[in-house]
């Protein structure tokens, strides 16, 4: 089953750099606003290794963004503005958060470690949704340039008894690191390494599944990565730690991937919809769309509102609905019957999802984006803020916005337990994990 290792992470020198000044989102969350303003916070900010800007004259000079990531980060391990931990381990990790919506605070707990990688037939690491080409592409670049992993694989386990944490948090001590984020969640850091805790915890994680809540693409780019290494290398002793506690190691480096693991079973998961946003269509006409939308839904027009108050309204209904918002209006729709019998070939599990039933029928058979078009994004976005979701449509920057609730935690992992896979951006946990908290280097 999951197979998890210590490991001699590089972090940030507390010395050299103010943490809050360094630390990012996770690169898929990065806007072009917040990429300038990372840039601008710090000459070491991650952002120039994760998501660096272009610069004029690449081509001619023989540059891109991958290799000055490549020699930053170099650099920055030369003088001493990242550090090696001395020894394996492991680190604890909680981020303490207001609920988006709602004034509810939650704490949610984890920790960092090496993951082993599995293929997915091995039935020990499972994902929930389908992933993009592009965005796999870019980090394979970055993965071959930098050899390193700077965010960390959102893994979720189940642990009802909640084992792993009472091995990880005893309530005592002060973290080793804690930053405040955009967004105002607390995120803290302990450094675990004594080695009979990090005994305990690999043996308790031993029998556990891994279900990938965040990071499909760096998951399925580093799996790429380490098939294409042994490929080329052969399976590669792993590096000799300078410890002699005999901790567990990776078979060799590039089996492994840095990951967060959390227990699904706690109540300090929250899952925010993800809305899609529809443009570049060839003469859509929003009134044919809705027409047609009435074969497999009850259509209702609704009042001018604003993006909350359509989100509080799609909220209170039962069973498959959603919200469509055009430049001619809003609409309610709720599916038929007439919309399960047409997805009759898919399993039960997925028909009762709502965003089975908007990819299937309204993206794919009324609007003509097929799997391949979903895939390479190239007529729809996604966003979690509902707000600019509904703006873009109501100026025209969209053609049109469907606004969604969000899959519960039981959806999630019946689907992925059972070896299917919901649409693209099915699920955003809250909050992200800070990418430059941990660094693995390969070498």
């Amino acid at each position: 089953m999951a197979r998890i290792y210590p490991f001699r992470a590089w972090r940030y020198n507390p010395s050299a750099v103010r943490l809050n000044d360094v630390v990012t989102q996770p690169y898929d969350k990065i806007s072009p606003a917040m990429q300038q303003a990372y840039y601008r916070r710090s000459p070491y900010n991650l952002v120039r290794i994760i998501l660096g800007l272009p610069e004029l004259f690449d081509a001619e000079r023989g540059e891109s963004v991958y290799t000055r990531a490549a020699r930053d980060f170099r650099a920055w391990r030369e003088e001493g503005i990242l550090v090696q931990e001395k020894d394996p381990c492991v680190l604890a990790y909680a981020q303490r958060f207001t609920v988006p919506g709602t004034q509810t605070v939650k704490e949610r707990r984890g920790f960092i470690a090496l993951g082993r990688l599995h293929d997915y037939a091995e039935q020990v690491v499972f994902r929930h949704e389908q992933t993009l080409a592009k965005p796999k592409s870019d980090r394979l670049n970055l993965l071959k340039a930098t050899r390193a992993h700077f965010g960390q694989i959102f893994m979720l386990y189940s642990d009802p008894a909640k084992t792993i944490e009472s091995i990880l948090y005893d309530g005592s001590g002060a973290p080793d690191a804690e930053v405040t984020d955009e967004y105002g969640v607390v995120h803290r850091v302990w450094r675990v390494s004594d080695p009979a805790t990090i005994r305990l915890l690999t043996t308790a994680m031993a029998d556990k599944k891994l279900i990938i809540a965040d990071g499909h693409h760096r998951y399925e780019t580093a799996l790429n990565y380490m098939h294409e290494w042994t490929r080329e290398h052969g399976a590669m002793p792993a590096r000799q730690e300078t410890s002699s506690t005999q901790l567990p190691q990776p078979p060799f480096a590039e089996a492994a991937a840095m990951m967060t693991f959390v227990n699904m079973d706690t109540d300090g998961l929250v899952i925010l919809p993800t809305h899609r946003v529809v443009h570049g269509l060839a003469e859509f006409d929003a009134k044919a769309f809705i027409k047609a939308a009435e074969k497999f839904f009850t259509v209702d027009a609704l009042p001018a509102q604003d993006a909350s108050e359509l989100i509080a309204a799609l909220r209170r209904q039962k069973g498959t609905a959603f919200i469509a918002v055009t430049r001619s209006g809003d609409y309610l729709l709720r599916s038929k019957p007439e919309a399960t019998a047409a997805l009759s070939a898919i399993p039960e599990r997925l028909r009762q999802l709502d965003l089975t039933h908007l990819h299937a029928l309204l993206l794919e058979r009324l609007l003509g984006l097929d799997a391949e078009k979903v895939r390479e994004q190239t007529n729809i976005r996604y966003l979690r803020d509902a707000g600019e979701a509904v703006d873009q449509a109501r100026r025209g920057e969209a053609d049109v916005c469907f606004l969604t609730n969000p899959v519960t935690m039981e959806q999630l992992r019946e689907v992925a337990f059972a070896g299917d896979v919901m649409p693209q951006k099915s699920t955003d946990f809250y909050p992200k994990l800070l990418s430059g908290l941990a660094i693995y280097a390969l070498e």
